[in-house]
């Protein structure tokens, strides 16, 4: 994985549904990023990081399963002036697969919301995206 050479701040959030055990959906997303800083507020999970190696395993997955194209499309689409997200399925990354969501209701439990946030934020997704290595 190249190195990124600007800021970038990472969030995920999803929902804790009762029927859902927390310890699965922290499994969740322990399983798409590393190195996060996490709580539960609610009904919900946020984790946190600095650290834009928290998303090597979407870097490395994209590169081996070739979605790159899609994630620029996703990421294109939801980018603000200095952010951009897409959603996970949350099942999926239970079992340690990461699968890009088009829209949150494809998760049936509810996705995981990755946001990644720049103040270069075009910066970021070429660097998650792009071909060179």
């Amino acid at each position: 994985m190249r190195s990124l050479d600007v800021d970038c701040k990472i969030s995920a959030y999803c929902t804790i549904n009762a029927s859902e055990d927390i310890n699965k959906v922290r499994t969740a997303v322990s399983n798409v990023l590393t190195d996060m800083d996490e709580k539960i507020t609610g009904d919900s999970l946020v984790a946190n990081s600095n650290n834009y190696e928290s998303l090597t395993k979407i870097y490395e997955t994209m590169r081996t399963r070739k979605t790159k194209s899609a994630y620029r499309r996703h990421l294109m689409r939801n980018m603000t002036e200095d952010s951009t997200w897409f959603y996970l399925n949350k099942q999926a990354a239970f079992a340690n697969v990461i699968a890009l969501c088009d829209e949150a209701d494809e998760s049936p439990l509810g996705p995981i919301k990755i946001i990644l946030h720049s103040e270069n934020i075009e910066d970021v997704i070429d660097w998650l995206v792009s071909d060179m290595e």
